[in-house]
């Protein structure tokens, strides 16, 4: 049974790893899919894809670090595939250096897409749910955000800025029958930690050390993640609200 039938969902950073993965899961859960990314030859690629498996989706190129963009994009997304029943914040980026290394230039472009976007996309949506009084919203933040990482601090701290947001958000927004839920990845196989890697020097080390680190063995892969997005937008997660939930092999196992 497609458990997300004739849902209209937003999905950012549609275009990549995590992102490409989570929107084609959608559709095939009977969602039409709303693929925004900064490159619109991305966001086609997996509009392409899902349309070719027999999926609906529109693809829609959004700076979220621009709110008129953001406004632009949500109006489209609904006027060609209907009511945002689902918001994921997925779209990030990251520096990967010690924070003393870094520059407040910096700071800021991070600051930028990995917070300031995710508002923008909840202060255009959520006052539509609340009128029509139903909603999911799934952020997508980073085990770095519970943890901590070396070299990702403001990554680190955009991320748990946005855990933390999340769950003020739930809390606001119950009475409206919306949900915000939060999923942590831990390292995963995406451009995001290839540079990462790069980042660090000796890749290969690196690698070698965290597949020792994980339990399960293996850095994860993007398809590792949809499953756990798409349980906290269904009916399945209807009771549950302001949780986070890492998926990252047993990387971290927080409480």
């Amino acid at each position: 049974m497609q458990r997300l039938q004739g849902k209209t969902v937003i999905v950012t950073g549609g275009g990549g790893g995590i992102g490409g993965a989570t929107c084609r899961r959608f559709a095939a859960e009977g969602a039409r899919v709303a693929v925004l990314d900064l490159s619109i030859e991305a966001a086609q690629k997996v509009r392409d894809d899902i349309r070719a498996a027999g999926g609906v989706a529109e693809a829609i190129r959004c700076d979220i670090t621009n709110r008129a963009e953001v406004d632009a994009a949500v109006a489209s997304a609904e006027e060609t595939l209907g009511a945002i029943d689902v918001l994921v914040n997925n779209a990030g980026w990251d520096v990967f250096k010690p924070f003393t290394r870094t520059e407040p230039a910096q700071w800021e472009r991070l600051i930028a897409i990995n917070l300031t976007g995710a508002l923008h996309l909840h202060h255009a949506v959520l006052p539509r749910m609340a009128e029509r009084k139903s909603g999911r919203i799934v952020n997508i933040a980073s085990d770095a955000a519970r943890v901590g990482s070396s070299g990702e601090a403001v990554y680190a701290a955009c991320k748990g800025g946005l855990v933390s947001f999340s769950k003020t958000i739930a809390r606001e927004h119950a009475r409206h029958g919306i949900t915000v839920n939060v999923v942590c990845p831990g390292p995963t196989d995406t451009a995001l930690f290839a540079d990462y890697k790069e980042g660090a020097g000796n890749p290969e080390k690196l690698l070698e050390a965290f597949q020792r680190s994980i339990p399960l063995g293996r850095i994860g892969q993007p398809e590792d993640l949809p499953g756990a997005i798409v349980f906290f937008a269904s009916d399945d997660a209807r009771y549950i609200t302001g949780q986070v939930l890492s998926v990252s092999g047993g990387l971290t196992m927080a409480g």
